[in-house]
């Protein structure tokens, strides 16, 4: 029995509903559902206390981006069967989700290895940014280290370059 696959991406300035989205993507034929909750982390930046993030989003792009994601897991992983993001939009503080996924396949190395990919390329290519708000008042945006125009992802970069003319 094959059902129709879902995709979906919400973005919202409420509280994530970590049971909404494992509902959307739970079905009778998958034994499993990853999932993937991503939280607001207390930190210290330059002796600044992290209180909360802003995250802010191209919201056409980002569910253009989000189509071009799914229809790569779905190539990776075949078995996949529903695909459903929720992200945070707005003041997210210390200990609130942020981000909440889910995937379903049959079977759990392909729903597993898929939430991982998942997160990595959504951080890296849908236009979704936050900026850090310290307890001082004062704010940075940051980049995501999997994003291509990253300091971080251009030393990655050159290190694999260097290894692969080794």
């Amino acid at each position: 029995m094959s059902e129709e696959r879902r995709d979906i991406l919400k973005l919202s300035r409420d509280w994530l509903p970590v049971q909404e989205v494992v509902d959307a993507v739970s079905s009778a034929s998958c034994g499993a559902v990853s999932v993937f909750i991503g939280t607001t982390r207390e930190d210290e930046v330059d002796g600044r206390k992290v209180i909360g993030l802003e995250y802010e989003a191209y919201e056409l792009m980002a569910q253009s981006e989000f189509i071009k994601l799914c229809g790569d897991i779905r190539e990776r992983w075949p078995t996949v069967t529903h695909i459903c993001v929720h992200h945070r939009l707005g003041w997210v503080k210390v200990g609130e989700a942020s981000v909440v996924m889910a995937i379903s396949s049959p079977h759990r190395h392909d729903s597993q290895q898929a939430i991982n990919h998942c997160i990595c390329q959504l951080k890296a290519n849908i236009p979704i940014w936050k900026k850090e708000v310290y307890d001082t008042q004062e704010a940075s945006w940051k980049e995501n280290s999997e994003c291509p125009w990253s300091d971080h992802s251009k030393v990655q970069r050159e290190n694999i370059n260097v290894n692969m003319s080794v």
